[in-house]
């Protein structure tokens, strides 16, 4: 039975595909930040560790474990990770460095770790949760849009690095997705984001606060059936593709970017 070890699995993307493997012949060990959300998984019938991506030792952890179980690990699903709305000019290097912190550096550090194991088995699947948002920018979401344009950088370096090898890297490129994703966005929002004080307060509450950190409902986003549909193909390909758009938007907006010049980019970002 092949396992799959997926991290941030309290909500959404992570805490539907880890059902949805364990339900049709995987192995899945769900990781979570939190012990509560650790223990309701647990009692829905999953694996589940409680896996902070920060704390290395506590990767190294895990992953020994999981070999104590198994002896091998065949794929990793990089999944946590949150978006820190707000301005850059509203944005301290501080905050920065927290969304980097998990999105980044708790991603290659999972990744890096996992490598190890995958160079000695001589096989594995990796799976890099990076988004739309790592192919186009758009107002007001410059800590994430950096976090996952390194996420871009990260892959497409890693799979020349293992291009001669059975191990593979995919870029999964998540469009809007029914998920909490929006609500922990909006909270870090308010946490992090003197709004009162901001040049930008009034767009702010018009285009964070009340229409996209609220709605989850537009045309655009989807149920994470459009994601694990993806995941699977990682999973069971003789050789998965490099990457993966999942949504309408993702589609769109990155065939804008290959198409369209900067400048006219521009004009359509900085409407949406």
């Amino acid at each position: 039975m092949k396992n799959i070890l997926i991290t941030g699995c309290s909500s959404g993307i992570g805490y539907d595909t880890a059902h949805y493997l364990h339900n049709n012949g995987y192995k899945v060990y769900a990781s979570a930040r939190e012990q509560e959300d650790v223990e309701r998984l647990r009692k829905e019938g999953l694996e589940t560790y409680l896996l902070d991506v920060r704390d290395a030792l506590q990767i190294q952890n895990v992953l020994e474990d999981i070999l104590k179980k198994d002896g091998s690990l065949y794929a990793l699903f990089n999944n946590a990770g949150y978006g820190q709305p707000g301005a850059l000019e509203d944005i301290t290097t501080s905050v920065l460095k927290e969304q980097f912190e998990t999105n980044i550096f708790g991603l290659h550090e999972l990744t890096y770790q996992t490598l190890k194991i995958m160079r000695k088995q001589g096989y594995g699947r990796i799976m890099q949760h990076s988004s739309v948002l790592g192919i186009i920018s758009l107002r007001f979401r410059g800590a994430y849009n950096a976090s996952k344009y390194a996420i871009e950088g990260l892959c497409d370096t890693l799979r020349l690095e293992l291009a001669d090898t059975d191990i593979y890297v995919s870029t999964i490129n998540t469009g809007p997705i029914k998920s909490d994703f929006r609500k922990n966005a909006t909270k870090m929002f308010k946490k992090n984001v003197d709004m009162q004080k901001s040049l930008w307060s009034d767009e702010y509450e018009a285009e964070l606060l009340q229409r996209k950190e609220s709605k989850d409902d537009d045309m655009f986003t989807k149920q994470s059936d459009v994601v694990i549909k993806n995941i699977l193909h990682v999973l069971e390909a003789k050789k998965p593709n490099p990457r993966y758009y999942n949504t309408l938007a993702t589609h769109l907006l990155g065939s804008f970017k290959r198409m369209l010049t900067t400048s006219i980019l521009d004009k359509i970002l900085v409407k949406i």
